[in-house]
This record gives C-alpha cells, sequence and structure tokens, in this order.
C-alpha cells in the first residue's frame, strides 16, 4: 500500500511539473519542463550521495576509526541482507540518522556523535536497521528525486511570476497565485510521500533489528533530544530535512510550520504493537554514562579520522573509538 501511495505522489508532482510549464509555453512548454525534469533527476540519480553528505560535512568512518558503529552496521546489513553501505558520522550534538545513495550497493549510512553518546547499543542497531530499511526498498532514490521535483516547481514557479507574457495568459494575479500555491502542493506531496516511507521503514527495521522495542526506545529519545539542539547543516540545506530519521528542524520555530515526518508517538505506538505482534517483550539495555566532549581528530584521504573520534561510550572509559564501548 505504501509503495503504491508513493508512486500515486509521484505522478502527481510529475503532472504538476508539465503542468507548469504548459501554463508558461503551452505544449512546448510542457515538453521543455519534462526535458529539464529528465535532466536534474538524471544528475541527481548518479550524485545525490555525495551532494548530501557534503552538505552535512560527513566524515567516512571505518572498522578502526569507529568499531562500535561500523559493528552494528555491519549486523544489520546482514540481518537485512544487504551489501555493507559506506558509514559517516556527522560532528553535531543533535543526536539524528540519515541514510543516502541511489541503490543498496551505491549507499551510505550517517549518525551523528549526539546520536552515538545517548543510545544503547540495541537502541542504534534499531536506528541503523530503520536507515537499512529505506536503503533496501530505496526510498533514499525516492525521496531524492521527490525533492528535486519540489525544488524544479519552486522554480518555474518564480519563473512564470518574472517573466510573464501575453502567451501564458495568467497575468499578475494569476502568476503570483501560482507561484504561492503550486510550491505549496509540492510541498504537501513531499512530505505525504516521505511519511509513508518513514512508517513502512519504522516496520522493516523492526523487523531487520528483530526487537521493534529498540527502535521505540531510540526514537523516544531522540525526539526529546533533538527538540533542544540546532543542527546547523539542516538549518542551512532544509530540502535534506525528510531523509532524517526524525525532523532535524525542531529548534527553530519556523520549521515547526510543517513536518516531513510523522508523529513520534504514532511511531512508537506501531512499534510497539508489532512488537506484540511478534512477541517480543525484551526493552533495549540503558546507555553508558555520558561521553566527555566530542573531539575530532584530523581526516586523512578517504574520510578516515587518524586521530580519535569521540562517540560515547557504552562502558567504556575513553572517547577514543579504537577502545570498544561495548567492552
Amino acid at each position: 500500500m505504501a509503495t503504491l501511495k508513493t508512486g500515486i505522489l509521484m505522478a502527481v508532482l510529475t503532472a504538476l511539473f508539465m503542468g507548469l510549464g504548459a501554463l508558461i509555453g503551452g505544449t512546448a512548454g510542457a515538453l521543455i519542463a519534462l526535458v529539464v525534469a529528465a535532466a536534474m533527476n538524471a544528475f541527481t540519480f548518479w550524485n545525490s550521495d555525495q551532494m548530501v553528505l557534503r552538505m552535512h560535512n560527513a566524515q567516512e568512518v571505518n572498522s578502526a576509526t569507529a568499531p562500535q558503529l561500523y559493528s552494528v552496521v555491519e549486523e544489520m546489513a546482514r540481518n537485512a541482507d544487504l551489501p555493507m553501505p559506506r558509514v559517516y558520522l556527522l560532528n553535531t550534538d543533535q543526536p539524528n540518522a540519515f541514510a543516502t545513495g541511489r541503490s543498496p550497493d551505491h549507499a551510505a549510512v550517517a549518525a551523528s556523535t549526539g546520536l552515538m553518546r545517548r543510545l544503547s547499543r540495541e537502541e542504534l542497531a534499531g536506528v541503523m536497521a530503520h536507515e537499512l530499511a529505506h536503503i533496501k526498498h530505496r526510498d533514499t532514490l525516492t525521496m531524492t528525486v521527490t525533492a528535486t521535483f519540489a525544488g524544479a516547481i519552486s522554480m518555474l514557479a518564480n519563473f512564470a511570476f518574472w517573466f510573464r507574457t501575453d502567451r501564458n495568459n495568467m497575468g499578475l494575479i494569476g502568476s503570483l497565485a501560482m507561484m504561492i500555491l503550486a510550491p505549496m502542493a509540492a510541498g504537501l506531496v513531499q512530505m505525504a510521500i516521505s511519511r509513508a516511507r518513514e512508517y513502512e521503514a519504522d516496520r522493516e527495521g523492526g523487523e531487520i533489528c528483530r526487537n521493534p522495542l529498540w527502535l521505540a526506545s531510540a526514537l523516544r529519545k531522540i525526539e526529546a533530544h533533538a527538540q533542544d539542539s540546532v543542527n546547523e547543516a539542516a538549518e542551512r540545506h532544509p530540502a535534506t530535512a525528510h531523509m532524517f530519521i526524525i525532523n532535524p528542524l525542531h529548534a527553530l520555530g519556523r520549521d515547526k510550520l510543517f513536518s516531513t515526518h510523522p508523529a513520534t508517538a504514532n511511531r512508537i505506538e506501531a512499534l510497539r504493537e508489532q512488537a506484540g505482534r511478534m512477541g517480543t517483550t525484551a526493552a533495549p539495555r540503558a546507555a553508558g554514562r555520558r561521553a566527555p566532549p566530542v573531539s575530532r581528530g584530523p581526516v586523512s584521504r578517504g574520510g578516515v579520522s587518524e586521530g580519535p573520534v569521540s562517540e560515547g561510550p557504552w562502558g567504556g572509559e575513553a572517547p577514543d573509538t579504537r577502545r570498544g564501548p561495548w567492552g
């Protein structure tokens, strides 16, 4: 059902985009809009993962520089029968995570240092399982294409306003209405797609980690802490907000007008019902004591840190990730 709904909403976005082109330039305008959309999405298809990772200053890690995070992703990837994705850290105190990439063979997952400090291993497994579910169902590509369409629709609406001609027969009022309503409609469709995919990724993530309560507990913690911290990179690039497991734009009042994510309480309730159906009752273990302030060392070629990377201990005594936090 979620896949069918996503397909319908994508078709609506495509129709809206071509309709704008037709209003601006008739049949020729619609064809030009289609060509532009195809070109933009072709570029996005091949470059979306690196674009998003650069926007958020993500640093690639491996089993030597971040063994805790890497081992959890590795285990969840095995459970999901997926290739091992590239693993990145986001240097922000806001607990959050996202996945990107055009396919399971070209995917990456990223977790923030704030997330690593605040979650237990089981909760982290739930989060990574959720992100791998997005990869498994190619939601990362769907959401990237959706964001591209939404941006293109806004561009066309502005173009129609500033370059009004007698041919489009809309006039000032019509152009103003289109400039406001078209991007709003695109945003609503984008939010609808994102919300549908979040519920599905939660369900699949609960199966991948084999305990939906781990993800439910993680969502509750992330929601509580995300509201009190600012993700500067996300604020600079709000079009990427739908990619995160929890809306990263909670901190500023203007970001609460629309939400790309369903209510966290509803997601938690759905996960608890899933746990009941699976007969799972084991809650995640509590995370260890809080870690010292985040400290990142220099980064060598390939994004691998040469110095210590503080992620927060789950039982360890030092912030250097070369020491395992769960033993």
